[in-house]
């Protein structure tokens, strides 16, 4: 009898083949599939774990990392747990987590393909005209395995998304403007209808603009922020993640009638569950963040806070949402957003606003974001304006080209917790 088993884990839907390699289980602990598990960064959705679910418990004490491998990616720990899920880690379990390295190369599961033409203007607003293909330029990868033991081949379908599948993807047809919007949402796990619940949300850049409706869950943490574990335990609330298939707020300060849908899908959303109208809340980055700021020009006493992150609107239009509760992040190294901003808060100052402004660092620690943070709320402004130092936001070694500072503001952005914590308080 072999004293290992082999594993052969073909990731067909990235083109690329893993050798995973497992040692002898105890008795009656027979391999009987695996499971690729994902989980999203501010980057978009990567390949970060596989799950081997067995016949019976193992403790650890028979594991070692050492009997584990995967071709062509980094081994960081196995252990047992009771679910296929990183966070599932226990004594003894009937799953094996083999944890491999998020900074693999081969981790990331974006893939990129041609960009659509350009909305087409012909009906008066910003549209992709039907028939566009994959609007994004990006779709993401789900890692399918087919399992070679000594036993015979397993054919290893399953997928974790690590926050990702506990949204519900709905559809709202909204009969005040007839426009049909698919959208996600998160419902809290304990959800009771005797309490009140808060809402996030957050609406995706026009880089995301697609039919597909998990798209705008995959490239980033804008919503999945709100939803993962440790926020819900310090901060239960419902996540609302709208998927337009067209341009909704544009360069030129236009709008299409899916502001409008979207605030009555919030509407509805209030009365289906128990949830604040008094503590709903909307952020959203580039060209999401350029709706929530048109949706608070329009309805300024609609949302109690927003986060707003690598958008502008014209200056000239602001003054509505002076007297809001705002968080406003961008980079120096944003051509767009950075020179908009500053017109935009000196516009809201002009207006009765009250702005307290800081430069960060994005390389900076938790600890160091935690005391900046500190630093700007305790000036006690009702609108925070954060710029990123020149320079800190694009990795080292990335690419300056193009977007690289717009788009980075939000990689980094939404995993500084303390803006999370701030969007969500009612003592401000």
């Amino acid at each position: 009898m072999p004293s290992r088993r082999s594993f052969l884990i073909g990731l067909g839907a990235c083109g690329v083949f893993a050798n995973l390699t497992l040692p002898a289980f105890a008795a009656g602990a027979v391999p009987g599939r695996a499971t690729a598990v994902t989980q999203v960064f501010g980057d978009g959705l990567r390949f970060v774990a596989i799950a081997v679910h067995l016949s019976d418990e193992i403790s650890a004490e028979a594991l070692s990392a050492a009997d584990f491998s995967v071709e062509g990616r980094t081994v960081t720990a196995v252990y047992p747990a009771t679910a296929p899920d990183p966070d599932a880690r226990a004594a003894s379990g009937e799953y094996v987590i083999v944890a491999l390295s998020p900074e693999d190369a081969a981790a990331s599961l974006k893939v990129e393909e041609p960009v659509a033409a350009k909305p087409d203007m012909s009906e008066g607003k910003p549209h992709w005209a039907a028939g566009d293909p994959n609007v994004s330029g990006v779709t993401w990868a789900e890692p399918s395995a087919t399992v070679v033991t000594p036993a015979g081949n397993i054919d290893t379908t399953a997928v974790s998304n690590l926050v990702v599948d506990r949204f519900e993807q709905r559809v709202w047809n909204d009969p005040e403007t007839g426009d049909t919007l698919p959208y996600n949402l998160f419902i809290p796990s304990d959800y009771d209808p005797a309490k009140s619940y808060p809402l996030v949300n957050f609406m995706h850049d026009a880089g995301a603009t697609s039919e597909d409706p998990l798209m705008t869950l995959k490239q980033g943490l804008g919503a999945i922020s709100w939803a993962s574990p440790g926020d819900q335990s310090a901060r239960p609330a419902f996540v609302l993640a709208p998927q337009f298939a067209e341009i909704v707020a544009d360069d030129d300060n236009n709008t299409s009638s899916m502001l409008d849908t979207t605030i009555n899908l919030i509407k509805a959303l209030t009365e289906e569950y128990s949830i604040d109208p008094d503590r709903l809340y909307t952020t959203g980055q580039s060209g999401g963040g350029m709706l929530s700021m048109a949706m608070n020009i329009k309805y300024p006493d609609f949302f109690a806070a927003s986060f707003l992150v690598a958008c502008q609107w014209g200056p000239e239009l602001v003054a509505p949402m002076a007297g809001n509760r705002l968080f406003i992040v961008t980079s120096q190294d944003d051509s767009g957003a950075f020179p908009g901003q500053n017109a935009d808060t000196e516009a809201l100052e002009a207006a009765g606003a009250t702005v307290a402004r800081a430069i960060w660092d994005g390389t900076w620690n938790e600890d160091q974001y935690q005391f900046a943070f500190d630093d700007l709320v305790a000036e006690g402004a009702r609108i925070n304006y954060v710029s990123f130092a020149a320079g800190t936001v694009i990795p080292e070694g990335a690419s300056t080209e193009g977007a690289a500072g717009h788009r980075n503001t939000w990689r980094l952005a939404y995993s500084i917790e303390p803006i999370r914590r701030w969007l969500l308080r009612t003592d401000l």
